[in-house]
């Protein structure tokens, strides 16, 4: 792989990568937004070696990509983990970094990374003094996608990439699962209601009522779905009771694996802006986003835009009095009662705009 003279700011010129770092540790959401950039560098230079480092969850998501060195980190485990990672790679030096993360940690565990290109973000999307761990940074592009955003770091090195690519892989067994799981012919709608920011959460009784619907009016098999935590295993059980149709409730019975199998399997999803929304729609599966507290042009499920129910721009008014395009892209207005603006009636409705695309 040879970098272009002169592409973004002073980067070396026409030095070859054979080996690339990519440091992205979390979320599950974001980690699927790097694969995109892996096949592209896969597509254009097969010969270049792909080493990630990335966080215990993501690692299990993502553990089944082919021709990928993953170096694990776990987020919890201190100094230790610090440690572990330093002897790693003590002995190892690459010929670029891809530092794909803000986040403070990130930053300072980038210094352990040797390289001579130290490719990051652009200063409009960073934060915690990420500028001063890189020394090239991608592209600014104005109110772009984070999937694009993420493919910024391949076109930075001479790489063209237009349309992102997943090809994510699952598991035979998870597949086999799966169809234990679901016996039926109905076309399933998974709802997967929890995001791990509590307050992008909608309301359980809305999901209910939009389940019963699907089950009732659409002929839809439905299924919760959600990991082990309190918060999920309640919020499944609380919206199972609302329903007057039955449903099945897998919230915190299937691994990630699982889940992805389930996702794939799935004919639709619905779910605020979470990691299964991104998963799903990596996967090529139909997701009606839910989203005030963030904005849909910058986070939604980056196949499935269209069929978004997106109140952000109510939102800013509502809670910052201002325009949403006035906010600092990437803003959060994480409120109470901010999800409220969303109601059960604007996802049927987008319900009714996938089945007709369906029919």
């Amino acid at each position: 792989m040879l970098l272009p003279r002169n592409k973004v700011n002073q980067m070396p010129c026409d030095r070859t990568i054979k080996s690339l770092c990519i440091l992205r540790l979390s979320a599950l959401g974001d980690a699927t937004h790097v694969v995109p950039v892996i096949r592209a560098i896969q597509a254009h230079s097969p010969e270049t070696k792909i080493t990630w480092i990335i966080g215990k969850l993501e690692h299990q998501l993502l553990a089944g990509l082919e021709d990928v060195e993953f170096i694990v980190f776990d987020k919890r485990g201190g100094l230790p983990a610090v440690g572990e990672l330093r002897r790693q790679l003590r002995d190892r030096r690459f010929d670029g970094l891809f530092h794909m993360q803000v986040a403070a940690r990130a930053n300072f565990l980038s210094k352990l990374i040797r390289s001579p290109l130290r490719l990051g973000w652009d200063k409009a999307r960073s934060r915690d003094m990420h500028s001063h761990f890189t020394r090239q940074k991608v592209a600014a592009v104005e109110f772009q996608h984070q999937v694009q955003g993420f493919l910024e770091f391949p076109r930075a090195i001479g790489i063209e990439v237009d349309e992102p690519k997943w090809d994510l892989p699952i598991e035979p067994a998870a597949h086999q699962w799966v169809a234990g799981q679901l016996p039926g012919e109905e076309p399933v709608l998974v709802i997967s209601p929890c995001s791990s920011h509590e307050r992008r959460n909608w309301r359980n009784e809305y999901y209910a009522k939009v389940a019963d619907y699907a089950a009732g009016e659409l002929g839809m098999q439905v299924v919760l779905s959600g990991g082990p935590s309190e918060l999920e295993a309640l919020a499944g059980a609380e919206i199972e009771a609302l329903m007057e149709k039955p449903c099945i409730n897998l919230v915190g019975k299937d691994t990630l694996e699982q889940s992805k199998a389930l996702l794939s399997r799935a004919d639709l999803v619905i779910s605020p802006d979470s990691g299964p929304a991104h998963i799903a729609s990596a996967l090529g599966t139909p997701v009606i986003g839910l989203y005030a507290a963030t904005w849909s042009r910058r986070s939604g499920p980056y196949n499935s835009l269209y069929l978004c129910v997106d109140r952000f721009e109510e939102a800013a008014r509502k809670y910052r009095d201002s325009e949403a395009k006035a906010l600092r892209w990437g803003s959060k207005i994480e409120e109470s009662g901010v999800m409220d603006l969303i109601k059960p009636e604007d996802v049927i409705t987008q319900m009714h705009t996938w089945k007709e695309l369906n029919t």
